[in-house]
């Protein structure tokens, strides 16, 4: 199974958009040998929501776009990463390991949906 981790972070954190080298060189090997380890799939940080924009479609109503940064929010998106997992438990154990290499973050996981998992047409 696939699952989708999408760290959030506190885009205020010095941090945040400037990682020390001790960081780069532990979230280097840990992504290093989640690769050789056949867990991970890609994985990607992003930039600022600054850089970024918001889309948003009411049901009836047309879509939307705002410029970042996104103020509303305390927490944002500073990453992805798509991995392989036996089942649930093991990509929140895996969440886990990953959100170890932070001081402070909120990993969201969820299950990537595929075509087998869609219901048949009625």
């Amino acid at each position: 199974m696939r699952f989708l981790m999408m760290h959030r972070l506190d885009e205020r954190a010095p941090e945040a958009w400037n990682p020390s080298q001790e960081f780069i060189e532990k979230m280097g090997a840990f992504i290093q040998d989640s690769v050789d380890k056949g867990i991970l799939i890609t994985a990607e940080g992003v930039l600022p929501s600054e850089t970024g924009a918001l889309v948003r479609k009411a049901r009836g109503g047309a879509s939307t776009a705002a410029d970042g940064p996104f103020t509303e929010a305390k927490e944002v998106i500073g990453g992805f990463g798509l991995i392989n997992a036996k089942d649930r438990a093991e990509a929140v154990e895996y969440a886990k390991r990953y959100a170890d290499l932070f001081e402070e973050v909120e990993v969201e996981v969820r299950q990537v949906a595929e075509f087998d998992d869609m219901p048949a047409p009625a």
